[in-house]
């Protein structure tokens, strides 16, 4: 019996999952970690992790390192995406991980997280063509699938996080900068030519922000699990419904919205305007969401490379 894991580091939350290989070589979660470190935090403009944010990351990953010791012969992967990616002080940030935590972190690049969100998301859910949209807290990756294939991907060194403090207010956020992130974002796909052949697909939405929408909507439906949302569906209209309600409030009101967790208020409205902004780019009508993207894709390439597995 063997166990296979991966550590997540993103740059508003680290995430932890290990899964248990069985005899028929399939994979059952045994363990599931999630600690909201916010690691871009403050980053500025000379794009510097600051001590405050590596303190609370540091502690998240020791406590990962001592949960995956309870399992037998583990195989663990430490990846780190956008905000240690785009860092000056990459390089000691490793070295202080590996010193403190026992824990090696492979930085990958954009590109090998969006492969990782395709086959987190193809082998979990039936999708056929589509937009997949992974909005991180400082990266947005892009990945066009036809015929359940990968034909072209991209990585958008923007997310939740830093497009908050670029361009909003905490609390109450004005036209005006709102105005100045949704252009500065729509410039940014008009760079993009191939998303011309999403037009009319439906986006599979993965990410924090992102998946709030589906929360709150199921919250609204009264449905019993609202946190149990992968592959569920919604129309692009109720989604523009829920961004107009939290534009609407504060920041104050926004902690009080049923589904939205307190943590993230303060940046929910830069994290949903990506794929706001993209429902109207691509006159999309409807979004799936995807729980499972660069843990579990990592998962299927483990299982892939060594001859276990086999696309569910």
């Amino acid at each position: 019996m063997t166990h296979f894991g991966v550590i997540d580091l993103g740059s508003n939350s680290a995430r932890l999952s290990i899964w248990q290989i069985d005899a028929n070589h399939q994979p059952h979660e045994v363990l599931k970690l999630k600690e909201m470190v916010r690691l871009s935090e403050d980053m500025g403009p000379e794009q510097t992790l600051k001590p405050a944010a590596i303190a609370r990351t540091l502690a998240a990953l020791q406590r990962f390192s001592t949960a995956a010791k309870a399992f037998p012969a583990l195989t663990l992967e430490a990846y780190a995406t956008a905000a240690v990616r785009q860092a000056g002080n990459q390089k000691a940030f490793i070295r202080q991980v590996k010193a403190e935590t026992g824990l090696t972190i492979t930085v990958i690049p954009g590109t090998r997280e969006a492969e990782l969100d395709y086959l987190g998301v193809v082998n979990t859910l039936p999708i056929q063509n589509a937009l997949i949209m992974d909005t991180g807290g400082a990266s947005t990756e892009l990945i066009l699938v036809q015929n359940r294939k990968l034909i072209h991907r991209v990585s958008l060194p923007v997310g939740s996080v830093n497009l908050s403090e670029r361009f909003l207010d905490a609390d109450v956020v004005r036209p005006a900068q709102l105005f100045n992130l949704i252009t500065e974002f729509s410039s940014m796909l008009n760079g993009i030519w191939w998303l011309r052949k999403a037009l009319n697909l439906p986006i599979v939405a993965l990410g924090g922000s992102n998946r709030t929408l589906a929360k709150i909507q199921r919250r609204r439906e009264q449905r019993g699990s609202y946190e149990d949302i992968h592959g569920y569906r919604m129309a692009t209209t109720a989604a523009n419904k829920i961004y107009a309600d939290i534009l609407d409030k504060d920041l104050a009101a926004r902690k009080e919205v049923p589904g939205l967790s307190k943590f993230r208020a303060d940046i929910i409205v830069g994290g949903l305007t990506p794929v706001i902004t993209m429902i109207r780019y691509l006159d999309s009508d409807r979004l799936l969401f995807s729980q499972y993207g660069l843990r579990e894709g990592a998962l299927y390439s483990y299982l892939n490379a060594n001859e276990l597995g086999q696309e569910a």
